[in-house]
C-alpha cells in the first residue's frame, strides 16, 4: 500500500509500505476512504520533526472495515467507520470517565501498539486499528450508493468528527459555553471555525470570530459568527469587549497553541469568564496570579473526540451542522506533499485527501 511519511522538516513523502493485517484479536483492518491533514501536523512539518527519521503521519480518517479480529463484537465487515485521532479500549477507568485520550491501553497512529507492532498513519490506504470496539464508530447505513451505504456527500463532515469538530466542541465545553453565552474564538483554522459552529450549537447568543482572512471570515459567519474582529493584542481585546457590552467575552476558545494566541485569549475574556484551550501549546505560560485576581478559569487539553462522536453524529447525518465546509482543498493522496505546502502557506484551511 501507499503511506505518508515525514522524514524531517518540510520533508513529506508518499512511500510504498507493507499491507497491514489483523494481528491482535481486538484489531480492525480499515480501508481509508477519506483522510486529511491536521493543523497539528504542521508543527512537526515546520520544525518539530527530527531530520532523517522516517515516521508515519496522519491521524484523521474515515474508512470501510475490511477485516476484523475474532474478539471484535460491535463492528461488521463493510461498515463505514469514523476513527478518532487516538485509539482506546473503551473499558478502562479513564474511558469510563469519557476521557479516551488518557486510555490506559490506548495510543496514537503512526506509533506502535502495546506489543510493539506498528500502527499505520491515517494518511495512507489502509490502517490497522487496535482496540477496534473501543475506538471506531460505525456510521449507520441509509441505503445510499456510497461506502457502507452512506451518502458520499457526508464524508467530509463525517471526517471532521475524527478530530476538528470534536476538538472545537471540546474547546466550547471547556470554556463553559451555554445558552445565552457571549463567545470569542481565537484562531480561524479548521478547529477555530468548528469552535464557532460548536458554540452556536450549544446556544451561544453572540460569537466573535477573530480573523484577518476574508475567506475564513465568510465561513465563520456561515457557521454562526455574529461579529468578526481583525485587531490583535490589547486592541483586539478592546474590540471584542466593545462588541460584547464593554466587559469582554464570557467564554473564549483558544484554538492555535502559541504564546500570542493564549495571551490574546486572556486579554479577551471577561473577569469571571472561562478560556477553553485546545491548540497544542508551544511556548505558552500562564500568569496564575492574574487568573486568580480576575477569577478567570482556564481548562481544556486534548479533546476526547471518541466521547463526542455519538453526540455530534446525529446532527451531521440530519444536516443540522455541516462542518465539512472547512475543507477548501481536495487532493489525491499522491499529492499529499502539496497539501502540506498549501496549509503551511495558508492557501488552504484544511486539505482533504482521497487515496
Amino acid at each position: 500500500m501507499r503511506a505518508t511519511t515525514i522524514n524531517g522538516p518540510f520533508d513529506i513523502r508518499l512511500v510504498d509500505a507493507p499491507d497491514p493485517r489483523v494481528v491482535a484479536p481486538t484489531d480492525a483492518l480499515v480501508r481509508v476512504v477519506v483522510s486529511c491533514i491536521c493543523g497539528s501536523d504542521l508543527w512537526p512539518y515546520r520544525g518539530d520533526a527530527p531530520e532523517g527519521v522516517e515516521r508515519r503521519i496522519g491521524h484523521e480518517f474515515v474508512g470501510v472495515v475490511e477485516d476484523l479480529g475474532p474478539a471484535v463484537t460491535t463492528l461488521s465487515v463493510g461498515d463505514l467507520v469514523i476513527a478518532p485521532f487516538l485509539w482506546s479500549d473503551g473499558t478502562c477507568a479513564m474511558c469510563a470517565r469519557s476521557l479516551q485520550t488518557s486510555c490506559l491501553a490506548g495510543g496514537g497512529y503512526g506509533g506502535k501498539d502495546r506489543d510493539g507492532v506498528l500502527v499505520d498513519g491515517g494518511q495512507g490506504e489502509y490502517v490497522r486499528v487496535p482496540q477496534a470496539d473501543g475506538t471506531l464508530v460505525a456510521v449507520p447505513s441509509s441505503g445510499a450508493e456510497g461506502p457502507g451505504g452512506v451518502d458520499p456527500a457526508l464524508l467530509p463532515s463525517l471526517l471532521t468528527l475524527s478530530d476538528v469538530m470534536g476538538t472545537g466542541h471540546h474547546a466550547a465545553l471547556a470554556a463553559r459555553v451555554g445558552p445565552g453565552s457571549t463567545v470569542a474564538v481565537v484562531g480561524d483554522g479548521a478547529v477555530g471555525l468548528c469552535g464557532v459552529l460548536a458554540a452556536r450549537r450549544l446556544g451561544a447568543e453572540r460569537v466573535v470570530a477573530m480573523s484577518r482572512h476574508a475567506v475564513r471570515q465568510d465561513l465563520a459567519r456561515a457557521f454562526g459568527a455574529t461579529d468578526v474582529v481583525e485587531a490583535r493584542g490589547a486592541d483586539g481585546g478592546a474590540a471584542v469587549a466593545a462588541a460584547l457590552g464593554g466587559i469582554g467575552a464570557d467564554s473564549v476558545l483558544e484554538c492555535v497553541g502559541t504564546k500570542d494566541s493564549m495571551d490574546q485569549a486572556l486579554a479577551t475574556v471577561r473577569p469571571g469568564g472561562s478560556v477553553g484551550f485546545v491548540g497544542v501549546p508551544h511556548g505558552v505560560e500562564l500568569d496564575v496570579r492574574d487568573l486568580f485576581r480576575r477569577n478567570v478559569s482556564v481548562g481544556g487539553g486534548v479533546a476526547p473526540v471518541r466521547a463526542y462522536i455519538p453526540q455530534l453524529l446525529p446532527d451531521v447525518l440530519s444536516g443540522a451542522i455541516d462542518p465539512g465546509r472547512v475543507f477548501d482543498l481536495e487532493l489525491p493522496l499522491a499529492d499529499v506533499a502539496e497539501g502540506y505546502t498549501a496549509m503551511h502557506e495558508r492557501r488552504a484551511t484544511k486539505v482533504l485527501l482521497r487515496p
